[in-house]
């Protein structure tokens, strides 16, 4: 039931670079309440990365065929579960929709569709004849030599033919649709691209099951993950992820991201959240809808940002919970210890001047900041090495120093990959660490408590904790 970054998170659950595998037995309404997930999977298949070497990649290729082939159960019983998992969410979603607006496109119970993603595209193979002829390609000029004749060649050519005809055949029949959605890293992507790895799977598949290819709607999307550090095969068990949240209607920073952040700030019942840079207010929004009985309010100076953010709240029915101010971050029209909690993504870009702007962005928020308060930030790399270098006494606030040291204690939030990862050093070099940490403070009173290294796509960032120890004198 756990839906955040607990403490004990890793002792609960298996958990790699972007990917947290766990065994659950709750239901659908309560897996759709994880949070800080961007998708959920139900598992196929997870191993070791495959060792690539120059005379070992037609191998490779047949490794992976051989992972459907001499395993379809594994295969055939995780697409039950998924059949069975989807048809109940349909019913559900079929009684709410007419309920709620009988004008709305009915879905059947057997109607099962999964959500167009973006990510690299298989070439489609489009006819019996094109997609046998491929196979034949792909055996001849990649996988290693096997003994073989014209007629085995020609008979395989035949059996392929014949089961994909079947499937052709059977159209108006019970038969599953799929399209195989593949993503390469690492070594293996360098000696494979995407395209290739899903033509095998794909081919593997409609030879083994009979299933057919569909790229537009399929009822099925298969996704491998292969890079140096495992192989995943997995289904989506929504059509929708996780992190598409259905109240809020123009998306800033992502949800996921946000609430991640309004998590480590451990609001309580009653406490005063400020964003001083709210932009469109995902923030806001993520933190109202899960802790609603804590007081917030946005600030920004940008009419557009605020125009968007008002139609957020309204949209997420949350306008009476959030109040939004057109100020300044560096002048916040707020009593110095006034605020119980600070929660902000502080602006990316060239145009973001990292020394001074950094500088007074913080001192205002430690003014308004109350003794044992938090403050929660999202850092690019820039501020975040720039304020490390500052705590370090490497190089003064104003100025962008250089970097050479990273603290030994780091714990990474990937969600990127679906799923929130979490990696920690060993606890033998906790409290060490940890009286390091606390002589690393900004600006005096603000002692940093816990950092988190995540993806923002292209991009990296870091949520980082604060705590307040002592008045600034501000």
């Amino acid at each position: 039931g756990s839906t955040g970054i607990e403490p004990h998170l890793p002792h609960q659950v298996e958990y790699i670079s972007g990917k947290v595998f766990f065994t659950t037995s709750s239901d659908l309404n309560m897996l759709k309440k994880l949070k800080s997930a961007e998708r959920l999977f139900l598992l196929i298949k997870k191993q070791s990365p495959f060792t690539v070497s120059s005379p070992r990649k037609g191998k490779i290729l047949n490794e992976i065929q051989k992972l459907i082939n001499d395993d379809p159960g594994s295969w055939l019983d995780t697409i039950s579960i998924w059949k069975n998992l989807l048809e109940l969410d349909t019913k559900k979603e079929t009684l709410s929709q007419r309920a709620s607006n009988p004008l709305k496109r009915k879905m059947g119970e057997n109607e099962i569709i999964a959500k167009k993603l973006k990510v690299e595209e298989m070439q489609k193979i489009e006819t019996t004849h094109k997609e046998c002829q491929l196979e034949k390609q792909i055996e001849e000029n990649v996988l290693e030599q096997r003994d073989s004749v014209t007629g085995q060649e020609t008979l395989q050519e035949e059996e392929c033919q014949n089961d994909v005809g079947k499937a052709v055949d059977a159209h108006n029949q019970d038969v599953l649709t799929f399209r195989v959605s593949c993503r390469c890293s690492g070594t293996i992507g360098k000696a494979f691209t995407a395209q290739e790895i899903g033509r095998v799977i794909g081919i593997a598949l409609m030879k083994q099951f009979g299933w057919k290819t569909d790229l537009r709607t399929p009822n099925l999307e298969i996704f491998v993950h292969l890079n140096d550090i495992y192989f995943v095969v997995g289904i989506p068990v929504f059509r929708i992820p996780l992190a598409s949240r259905t109240y809020i209607k123009t998306a800033g920073l992502r949800s996921t991201i946000a609430w991640a952040m309004a998590s480590l700030a451990e609001i309580k019942p009653g406490a005063f959240v400020l964003d001083p840079m709210c932009g469109l207010g995902t923030i806001l929004l993520e933190a109202a809808k899960e802790w609603p009985s804590a007081y917030y309010m946005g600030a920004d100076v940008s009419d557009s940002q605020l125009l968007g953010a008002c139609d957020n709240l309204k949209a997420a029915g949350l306008k009476d919970k959030i109040e939004l101010l057109k100020v300044s971050v560096i002048e916040l029209p707020l009593p110095s210890d006034s605020v119980d909690i600070i929660i902000s993504d502080i602006p990316f870009g060239k145009k973001f001047k990292l020394g001074k702007d950094i500088k007074s962005i913080l001192q205002e928020m430690e003014r308004v900041l109350h003794v044992g308060g938090t403050i929660v930030l999202l850092l690019n790399e820039d501020h975040h090495r720039l304020l490390k270098d500052c705590r370090e006494g490497n190089s003064p606030l104003n100025s962008k120093g250089s970097h050479t040291h990273e603290p030994e204690i780091k714990k990474c939030l990937n969600p990127e990959e679906n799923t929130g990862t979490s990696e920690m050093v060993p606890s033998s070099h906790e409290t060490s660490n940890n009286a390091c940490l606390n002589k690393m403070s900004p600006f005096g009173s603000l002692v940093p408590v816990e950092y988190y290294k995540v993806s923002l796509g292209k991009t990296e960032a870091f949520i980082c904790k604060y705590k307040k120890s002592h008045s600034s004198g501000l």
